[in-house]
Parts: structure tokens; sequence; C-alpha cells
């Protein structure tokens, strides 16, 4: 034996696999693997917080090679397997996008990819509304950016967890802090009114955002905010595996795609997206500052109600 592998260097290695087990991850290459890409990991159990941190004084010889935290690659490793009882966050907004911001105010940093989707079947029908809550229970009562200061409620996402249509926002406005449910204000009223003229209740579809606090103001999440959120919002799209989400502005669509782009450029088709049908449209809450795009909002989603068989109006 290797005079250099004692006891303890044998129990610290130990002690990552039990790590990376309880990750899911299964199978180990010869390039070491960059512990830093598994911090963006949220909830994870004070002790699981101590395997890491002696894991990491135990390496740290690797620990110094690493790069910074702002130059890590955003995309997860592909060998990590995310477990089936995932958990993660989302919210609406009321005022936050006026005709001039639309397709501009946007965060200026690329936001983190979307972690790979889980490869395993849909969770059976019945599991997911237990699913979903145990993602709540992760989210516990968040401190994890500047958002949690000025909250007054988490708003977690609404709805059927069996939904075929997952609508996806920005962030909650006033109304929706105060009671903790998405879309509830004018904003709110909007979409509803969008959700019936498809033939579909509300309580039929399930609405999230990208972040689940309100921004101070109604303002555009910042970055970090939105890097630090999204990730909850993607285990429950994982969860529900509609058949078809809508993205409701840029905001929504920037941390969807993982990219800035013009909303011109990304409406009027169909995007695959995590095993769903991925469509955008304007922000309720630009249209009703400029309610000469409600045509091209319901042109949109006549595209959803293509994709989900529902019958379409008749052309006057």
């Amino acid at each position: 034996m290797d005079p250099a592998f004692d006891s303890a260097t044998r129990e610290a290695l130990i002690a990552r696999v039990r790590f990376y087990r309880d990750l899911g991850l299964t199978e180990f290459y010869r390039r070491p693997v960059d512990l830093s890409l598994l911090d963006q990991t949220e909830g994870q159990s004070a002790s699981e917080s101590l395997v890491r941190q002696d894991a990491q004084a135990d390496s740290s010889g690797a620990a110094s090679s690493r790069r910074p935290a702002d130059d890590r690659e955003p995309s997860a490793p592909q060998s990590l397997s995310l477990p089936a009882n995932l958990g993660i966050p989302a919210f609406p907004s009321e005022a936050r996008e006026t005709p001039a911001q639309e397709e501009t105010n946007i965060p200026p940093r690329k936001p983190i990819s979307a972690p790979p989707l889980v490869s395993v079947d849909a969770a059976p029908a019945a599991q997911r509304p237990a699913l979903l809550q145990l993602i709540r229970e992760d989210i516990g009562d968040c401190t994890r950016c500047a958002l949690h200061t000025g909250r007054n409620k988490i708003v977690f996402g609404d709805g059927s967890p069996t939904a075929r249509l997952m609508f996806v926002g920005e962030g909650p406005g006033a109304d929706e802090d105060a009671q903790g449910i998405p879309f509830v204000g004018k904003a709110g009223q909007l979409l509803n009114n969008m959700i019936a003229a498809m033939g579909l209740k509300r309580e039929e579809v399930y609405i999230a955002n990208v972040v689940k606090c309100r921004p101070p103001g109604n303002r555009t999440p910042e970055p970090d905010e939105g890097n630090t959120c999204s990730p909850f919002l993607f285990r429950q799209i994982d969860v529900i595996r509609p058949q078809v989400i809508v993205a409701l502005g840029a905001t929504a669509s920037t941390y969807l795609f993982g990219t800035r782009q013009p909303l011109a450029g990304l409406r009027g088709r169909v995007h695959a997206f995590r095993g769903s049908q991925l469509i955008v449209t304007y922000h309720p809450a630009y249209l009703l500052r400029d309610p000469r795009q409600k045509k091209e909002a319901w042109a949109d989603l006549q595209i959803a109600m293509r994709e989900l068989g529902l019958k379409l109006p008749k052309k006057s």
C-alpha cells in the first residue's frame, strides 16, 4: 500500500464517494469532478455540507487548481443524474415590463444553463403533488439571494401537478407577494382570460415563475437572483412534464433558453425544451401597457392550442 494513502485519506475518499452517491452521481471518470459545480445544489442537509467541507479540505491540492466561481461553466456535469424527488421555485410580475422594456430590459449577463433533464420516465400522476411539495420544502424559508429581505411570502406555483400546459412568468408582484400565489393581480386577471379563451380553466394548467420572491419595486430580477432561483423552476418542470410550456415575456424566455434573445426571434414557432414544446409570447403586464399586442399574443396561444389538440376558434 502507498504510505501516503493513510487511513485519514481513505476516510476522506469514502466520504467523497458517499457525497457523490447521495447526489445521484454514479459514474466516475479519470478527469477530476469539479466540486464547485455542485455548489449550485441548494437545500442540502447540514451533514452533507460537512462532508463537502471535509472532502475539500483533504483535497486542497485539487481545490487550488479550481477556477474561480465566476469562471465556472454554467452547465452541470453530464454524469450528474438528479433524484426523482427533485425540488425548485418560480414567480409572475405586475408592473415590471413596459412596452419599451419588453425586449430590452433583460439581464445583461448570460444566465445559468438549465441542468440536464433527468433521464427517467415521468413521475406517476399520483406522486407529483408530493414531489412538488418536496421541492417546496427544499426551498424552505429561503435566504439564498437578496430578494428574501423584502418579501412577504414565497410564491412557489399554482395549478394542476398533472397539467398538460404550463405558464412561466418572471416574478411576483405586490398582490402575489401578499397572497403567495402567482398571477393574482391585474396581469393575473388578464392571464386568466387568456387561459379561458383557450378553452381551459386556470386549475387545469400550472403557473410558476423564474424567481419566487418579489423584486423591489417590481424590477427585473438580477442575474444572481434569477440564477439562484431558476433551478427550482426546472425541477418543477421536470416533475410536471407538461406537454406545452408558454414563456411569458423576455425574462422568462431568457432563463429558459439560457441565453438572451429578442422575443421577435423566438415567437411564432415551437421550440423543444426538456421533453416539452416551448412557445414564447408577451407577458400579460406588457399587454396591459400595449393592448395592440394582444392579437399577437393570441396568435402565439393558438400555436399552443394546436400542440395540445385543442379546438381552435373559427375564422370569421
